[in-house]
């Protein structure tokens, strides 16, 4: 997302997505968290930084300590901050991109953070894997090789996430680390568009090509 030179970011700044649901601009990650200790990190910025975007995912292995300082926040708030006031992020890992595997994955993830909805849900990478659920990554058995789920498409994976907004359980639908032509697959087919496209940007990694594509489909970066 880009911020004008003469904007004040504030913890509470948000900008509006092109499906007209708000989103908080600046948002607490937990990949890499120590385990054991992201309830009190998510439940203390919530409550004492006045976070209200907390980014998580399936990969990360800590949803439920994620959802867990949620719900103590919530709670300590006494009344003050309501699930409304928060935007949670989540992402479809790579093993579940098989269209029926799609609503498994949001429900185990919304059982995990406890919560009956998530703000904002992403397909965190446009590769689909061979669902083999005791290795995330799917190697082989010589660990070298990972298996690719090649009849599954990006766009089959799509509309599977469109139904999860038909049902009530995301309010709104992205991706993360796609490319345009990635992205192009999806916008050919799409009856939701993409909202967010989360990737990698920063004055070492400008993304120009992916910046001004997203500024001409209205995806925020």
């Amino acid at each position: 997302m880009s911020i004008r030179h003469n904007e004040m970011l504030t913890m509470d700044s948000r900008i509006t997505l092109s499906d007209k649901n708000t989103m908080s601009r600046l948002g607490l990650g937990t990949w890499r968290s120590e385990p054991g200790k992201v309830q009190n990190i998510v439940k203390e910025a919530i409550l004492n930084c006045n976070y209200r975007h907390i980014d998580c995912a399936w990969l990360y292995k800590n949803e439920n300590e994620v959802g867990n300082g949620i719900h103590e926040a919530l709670e300590l708030s006494q009344g003050k901050i309501k699930r409304e006031d928060l935007f949670i992020t989540t992402k479809l890992w790579n093993q579940h991109h098989v269209p029926e595997d799609v609503q498994w994955a949001i429900r185990d993830s919304l059982k995990k953070l406890r919560l009956d909805y998530v703000d904002l849900y992403l397909i965190h990478w446009p590769i689909a894997f061979k669902n083999m659920t005791e290795n995330v990554w799917s190697q082989n058995e010589d660990k070298t090789v990972r298996y690719y789920a090649e009849d599954v498409t990006i766009a089959d994976t799509w509309k599977a996430m469109e139904n999860l907004v038909d049902l009530k359980l995301v309010r709104s639908i992205g991706l993360s680390n796609f490319k345009p032509l990635q992205i192009d697959e999806i916008l050919k087919i799409a009856r939701i568009k993409p909202v967010v496209n989360q990737v990698e940007l920063h004055p070492y990694l400008n993304q120009e090509e992916l910046r001004q594509y997203s500024k001409k489909e209205n995806i925020i970066l």
